[in-house]
């Protein structure tokens, strides 16, 4: 998917069970500095599976893919996110873009 559109960013990944409170720290620096700094994120929400705590789910709105892939990843509070991630990740993380396609009011 590309162009210039509006997307929904979904991202799941599982975290070392030792790791949970580095992870959760580390989660909300980054989505701070993201929020504070990136006029193309328009909000990023964290969830946690309730029957699994070590597994999240982030849905993060973004001006585009271009956007996301980018300029963000290019930022120095996403280089440093990603270096810390490989302590606390427990695997790989999969990213997926979604476009909105119908909202009830």
């Amino acid at each position: 998917m590309t162009g210039h559109c509006a997307v929904t960013v979904v991202i799941t990944g599982k975290i070392k069970p030792d790791k949970l409170d580095v992870a959760r720290a580390a989660l909300e620096a980054v989505i701070r500095a993201v929020i504070g700094k990136e006029p193309a994120c328009h909000g990023i929400r964290v969830h946690e599976d309730p029957d699994d705590p070590c597994r999240l789910l982030i849905i993060e709105q973004w001006d585009s893919v271009e956007a996301f892939t980018g300029p963000h990843m290019q930022t120095p509070h996403q280089k440093a996110f990603f270096a810390q991630a490989q302590v606390f990740l427990d695997g790989e993380a999969d990213f997926t873009f979604w476009r909105e396609t119908f909202a009830a009011p």
